[in-house]
């Protein structure tokens, strides 16, 4: 034991400072490409890898608890039937926020690999975006009448396209509405869809303000665009 510490303090004092020099240079050339690797896989895929592996790989070997795997043999079968019967007793709440919470969904997936919401839950939140974003006049326009039938659509990704192809005919405000909650991976780029959403919507209401008083179709049409505006 004590030969070690011996050839241990020996082999420090034979370290020159160029040692130190590389070796401090080395961990930070270390940490730069992990922060680097870091910020692209966050900006690809919304969440960070480090706290992905720790929660999907190293909290299970650190003693977490996986609600996959069985039951450990120490739990009494009265104990799951009790926890089975609280799940199953969970009551789904409206959510209180309709907008914002696209991305932080997805990122939740990501991480667990589980759905965020409820199939009931979704069902009620595709109601509350079919009453705030279609209005009685969206089959006047070719834009609006592609989002009526998105906001309906059960498969994201037909969704997600269905957007962008009411994009491609005009500036829809409910294209940008369903990209920034369905398609946005983080909160910034929600926001930012959010915003040209907006801008859109305020255009269409100005334009309709101006030719409300030109008949009866442009003053339903004004008065669709209102409460979508308000509620931007």
């Amino acid at each position: 034991m004590f030969g070690t510490e011996s050839s241990l303090s020996m082999f420090l004092n034979t370290l020159t400072p160029k040692f130190y020099v590389a070796l401090t240079g080395t961990s930070s050339l270390i940490s730069g490409l992990i922060l680097i690797f870091e910020w692209w896989y966050f900006r690809k895929y919304g969440t960070s890898f480090i706290e992905q592996v720790s929660v999907s790989h190293l909290r299970p070997l650190l003693g977490g608890v996986d609600s996959n795997s069985p039951n450990n043999s120490n739990t009494s079968n009265g104990d799951s039937d009790a926890n089975r019967q609280s799940v199953s007793e969970c009551k789904v709440w409206r959510n209180p926020l309709n907008l914002f919470r696209g991305a932080e969904y997805n990122r939740y997936t990501w991480v667990t690999g589980r759905e965020p919401l409820t199939y009931y839950d979704m069902n009620l939140s595709a109601q509350d975006h079919q009453t705030f974003f279609t209005c009685d006049t969206d089959h006047l326009r070719p834009a609006d009448a592609i989002m009526q039938k998105a906001w309906r659509e059960r498969n994201p990704q037909a969704r997600i396209s269905a957007a962008h192809e009411a994009l491609e005919l005009n500036e829809c405000a409910t294209a940008y509405i369903l990209l920034a909650e369905e398609e946005a991976t983080t909160i910034v780029e929600a926001e930012k869809l959010f915003k040209q959403a907006l801008k859109a919507g305020e255009g269409c209401y100005r334009r309709s303000q101006q030719l409300q008083h030109h008949g009866a179709q442009y003053e339903a049409q004004h008065k669709s665009w209102e409460p979508q505006v308000c509620e931007g």
